[in-house]
């Protein structure tokens, strides 16, 4: 009562502030305005906007005064690093919340993946909000390392950082009435439930809509986002390392809907993290590109906030959290403060907050694999073409084709000439001895193989190559290494980068990983793939509930159809 009383004589001008920042361009989420006038800060709220004084002040010399930025919708996992790492990264570039989906974790560790994201998260200066998984697996085309059901979330359901339930990526299940499926709706009721209903439309839309899923993250064209605007979806403009989908979704805001649209980067590795930056980057490029500066930061703020029911956050106005940041202008959107809880934690790019590393022994050495010999990855051949994955660049959708294949001592092999590549998926949690094979067009590898331990959702060992020696070598490195990051030639590794953490996450610094992570794209551009970021598009091979065709450890799926193919 007594913090209350004093808030409100700070807010009429009666007490002194602990901070005030002057002088500053505040741009106001709520009524769409950019005012001048100073913001007054208490015990980590703001007190109020408007002409005050305060033991300390700062004068922000005409610079624009924010929100801090939120992302909508992202994975923590792909950022390779400890979430205090991603932490280092993001918040000197403004970002002061996010609401994650650690699915990829649970698909490896179960529930105590998702602890390890809780506690990991703890004492940062970042809010990490966590949406429960809906789908570990994803489907039950792929062997995940854990299962994960309605009861089992109940445990977790009511923590002060749980908001809801994560992406409902198995829409096929929605609209045939699963009951496993239906049950982890029921049970999310009342919550947030967000959405993932790529190429979903007419009555399939509307019967996945009418579940109480909310939101998506996955629409790649200007139609398909408006359809779900118009049924009462909010939409999420996704800008990552893999999908990358704003430019195209951009012109669905405009002064009817953009309450309801967000800002999400869904998969953003560390090279884009630090080269372009986090939300910042996307609040740049949707200005660049001209959206008006107040629209894009309601966006990266106010309605990331109201969508997730968190009162209080994401406005520069009296009684909100002083979670803020200050830029120099609209046009080049250069972060240069950033506070937390009215706390200075950020300047011009660099933290000013020490962290402590938070270690879970349990999160390594979760490699499982039956012994592998270059026959696991010969396919026999079944007649003159196959089922082709085609890439389709800039996204995460693949396309379905069908190819003549190249034939030897009646095995497929890849055909370099055509950019036909052999891809393997092989599974590492039960050590089954399961083994995806297909074919992979515009990769463009000419010599060599590369592989990973980051294969969406199930998070096998996804390995592509010129020939069965090469891949053999790669597979076998990752798994010597218990997961990460290999490229082989000519039988001999010629990098790797180890991830130690369930096989997803590095335990070295942000920019070790970055500079690994260079070095390994080089080396496979010097193979001549032909694909940028091509360990994140390898990755989404792997994702079966994406279309239109991907590959599991057991074989090709249709997406279109949700069922596995032989041919």
């Amino acid at each position: 009562m007594a913090e209350i009383a004093d808030l409100i004589r700070v807010a009429r001008g009666r007490r002194e502030a602990d901070l005030v920042l002057t002088n500053g361009r505040v741009f106001n989420v709520f009524s769409g305005t950019v005012d001048r006038g100073s913001v007054a800060i208490f015990q980590g709220l703001i007190a109020g906007v408007g002409d005050y004084i305060g033991r300390e002040e700062v004068d922000l010399a005409g610079q624009c005064l924010l929100p801090g930025l939120m992302d909508g919708h992202f994975h923590l996992e792909s950022s390779m690093v400890r979430v205090s790492e991603f932490a280092k990264a993001v918040v000197p570039l403004g970002t002061t919340a996010v609401f994650v989906d650690p699915h990829e974790i649970a698909n490896v560790m179960g529930l105590s993946g998702v602890e390890y994201i809780l506690q990991a998260s703890q004492e940062i200066p970042l809010d990490v909000f966590v949406m429960l998984p809906s789908c570990v697996p994803a489907s039950d085309l792929g062997t995940s390392g854990a299962r994960l059901e309605a009861e089992d979330f109940k445990k977790l359901m009511d923590r002060p950082r749980v908001l809801g339930l994560g992406e409902m990526m198995n829409f096929p299940g929605v609209l045939n009435g699963d009951p496993k499926v239906l049950a982890k709706l029921m049970l999310a009721e009342g919550k947030v439930i967000d959405g993932h209903a790529p190429g979903l439309s007419g009555p399939d839309l509307c019967a996945y809509i009418a579940c109480g899923i909310i939101s998506d993250h996955e629409s790649i064209s200007l139609e398909e986002a408006a359809e779900k605007l118009k049924f009462g979806m909010k939409v999420l403009i996704r800008e990552g390392s893999a999908a990358k989908n704003l430019s195209a979704l951009l012109p669905v805001v405009n002064d009817d809907s953009f309450r309801r649209c967000m800002f999400a980067t869904d998969d953003r590795n560390p090279k884009d993290l630090l080269d372009e930056g986090h939300i910042s980057f996307l609040v740049k490029r949707a200005i660049r590109e001209g959206l008006k500066p107040i629209r894009a930061v309601q966006l990266a703020t106010i309605n990331v906030a109201e969508h997730f029911g968190l009162r209080r956050r994401g406005a520069v106005a009296p009684g909100f959290k002083a979670d803020l940041v200050v830029v120099d202008n609209p046009e080049d959107f250069n972060v240069k403060l950033v506070f937390k809880c009215g706390k200075l934690v950020a300047r011009e790019g660099k933290l000013l907050v020490k962290m402590g590393e938070f270690r879970a022994p349990r999160m390594f050495k979760t490699f499982r694999v039956k012994h592998l010999r270059v026959e696991n990855f010969q396919m026999k051949a079944h007649g003159p073409s196959k089922s082709v994955i085609g890439l389709i660049p800039g996204q995460i959708y693949t396309e379905c084709l069908k190819a003549s294949v190249r034939v030897e001592d009646s095995l497929v092999i890849s055909d370099i000439e055509n950019d036909l590549i052999k891809v393997a998926v092989i599974e590492r949690h039960r050590a089954t001895g399961n083994i995806g094979l297909g074919l992979v067009k515009g990769f463009g590898l000419k010599r060599g193989a590369i592989g990973s331990s980051v294969s969406h959702d199930c998070h096998n060992l996804v390995v592509l190559g010129t020939n069965d020696q090469d891949m053999l070598a790669v597979s076998r490195k990752i798994v010597e290494m218990a997961g990460g990051l290999a490229i082989a030639s000519e039988g001999k590794i010629l990098d790797s980068l180890v991830f130690p953490i369930a096989g997803l996450m590095s335990d070295k610094p942000i920019n070790y990983v970055k500079e690994k992570l260079e070095d390994l794209e080089r080396l496979a551009h010097s193979l001549e793939v032909k694909v940028a970021n091509p360990f994140m598009v390898l990755s989404f091979l792997a994702l079966e509930v994406i279309p239109e065709l991907k590959i599991t450890d057991r074989g090709l799926v249709d997406v279109r159809r949700f069922q596995l193919i032989k041919d």
